[in-house]
């Protein structure tokens, strides 16, 4: 064999080898297990054949184990992922902590609706991507409605919501007049919570830091919603988070369910919902005092600072969170599928104004108001929840207790006292009070 057919062999055997070692680039996502993550799993064949050197490797977790595997992963920089689903809350104060990767190439930045861009940025950097945006809205069936002799008002008050429930429940053909959040988790059943008491004027902290669960406000809102649960949920409410409830209002067992505006798309699936056909949707209630309930949330994609693939995961957050995704996903299952809530053009596009629940996730998001959450001043940002470090255990503990009350453990009155007694003592050792 001569010098010159040794050598290009050698040149074959390293590129090859080159090839290899470049296709063996493997991120692993974390990410939560609802529907639209799940449809984005299997539509990631469009970014591996563009991008044949990257190979994706899903962590797919419930909501509250996500929440908890992530924020340990990335506090102790354990580098177990190259990309987090994250979202409204963590996003800054990450962000603050220099954990995250700020993302500089994100397509056409410029176009995400500004309630994102603004709840995932630090001092006007974007450190994660929205993949879809939420606020929250009232899902109802019109046939059970009208059969129970009622009409939805435009902007229902939770005193129509409340008699409404009570008089669509049907126990003996198993259909609960309303589903709410009851799983613990200050971003499952503190979610809902949160927004219904703001819009009955309660609020976590008054503007010098003090916990209020001990006012008539947070009396009024935790007794209504234990009430209302009682009178008209479904059994074993205080297991129901997101996609409990979604299952059980799919398959015809709830008249109503308050909760986020992503649920839209699943809720009018006739593929997956037995009464896509009698959905009708409605702007979160109020109480009369100016203050709706509903919230703002985007579940988006970030790069923890630990990662050694920045590069490779930039670009997968590029592609799952761009136009063309969006047009994919209308190209393969039509328009109200389409991750909604993130960018203007798509609620600028014809075909996306004709699906029913656009126009009111729109205005929802719009109408959420971080900076001015409840109906008296605060001295926190965030609707749903507090954007402090500390809140993600406080609401946690806040969630278990008064997720406690709903399954009968405990009274109204003693879930509030010792929510009342517990953010106290958090909020007086991390020296916010004395």
């Amino acid at each position: 064999m001569t010098t010159l057919l040794k050598s290009l062999l050698g040149a074959c055997a390293l590129s090859t080898l080159a090839i290899a070692a470049q296709a063996e680039t493997t991120l692993t996502i974390a990410t939560v297990n609802n529907g639209d993550m799940i449809r984005m799993q299997k539509l990631t064949d469009d970014f591996t054949k563009a991008n044949p050197d990257i190979k994706l490797n899903w962590v797919t977790l419930e909501e509250n184990d996500l929440r908890q595997k992530v924020t340990k992963d990335i506090s102790t920089k354990g580098g177990q992922y190259d990309v987090l689903t994250i979202g409204m809350y963590e996003t800054p104060i990450w962000g603050k902590k220099g954990w995250l990767v700020p993302l500089k190439g994100v397509d056409d930045a410029a176009d995400l609706l500004p309630a994102m861009a603004g709840g995932l940025s630090y001092e006007g950097k974007l450190y994660a991507s929205p993949f879809y945006g939420e606020s929250s809205f009232v899902m109802f069936r019109k046939d059970l409605m009208a059969k129970a002799g009622l009409t939805m008002p435009a902007e229902p008050t939770w005193d129509f919501v409340m008699n409404a429930a009570k008089k669509m429940t049907d126990r003996a053909a198993g259909v609960n007049g309303i589903c709410l959040r009851g799983k613990a988790g200050w971003g499952e059943n503190m979610a809902f919570i949160g927004t219904m008491a703001n819009s009955y004027g309660a609020r976590w902290f008054d503007e010098k830091w003090n916990p209020q669960f001990d006012t008539p406000e947070w009396k009024a809102a935790l007794t209504d919603y234990l009430a209302i649960m009682k009178d008209a949920g479904p059994q074993g409410a205080s297991g129901n988070g997101f996609s409990e409830n979604l299952a059980l209002f799919q398959s015809g067992k709830c008249g109503m369910w308050a909760d986020a505006t992503a649920a839209g798309s699943f809720v009018v699936d006739p593929k997956a919902s037995k009464v896509a056909a009698d959905v009708g949707f409605a702007v979160a209630p109020d109480k009369g005092l100016g203050k709706h309930a509903n919230w703002l949330w985007a579940w988006a994609l970030a790069i923890p600072a630990g990662s050694k693939k920045a590069t490779e995961a930039e670009k997968f957050i590029s592609w799952a969170t761009s136009k063309h995704y969006l047009e994919l996903v209308a190209s393969k299952e039509g328009w109200a599928n389409v991750p909604p809530g993130t960018r203007k053009s798509l609620y600028a596009n014809p075909e996306y104004q004709k699906v029913a629940f656009a126009n009111m996730t729109l205005a929802s998001i719009n109408a959420a108001d971080p900076n001015h959450p409840t109906v008296k001043p605060v001295p926190y940002t965030g609707v749903q929840f507090v954007a402090i470090p500390e809140f993600q255990g406080i609401g946690t503990k806040v969630g278990e207790l008064f997720s406690a009350a709903l399954a009968g453990q405990m009274s109204a009155d003693d879930a509030l006292k010792q929510a009342q007694d517990y953010t106290k003592a958090e909020m007086t050792k991390a020296g916010y009070i004395k």
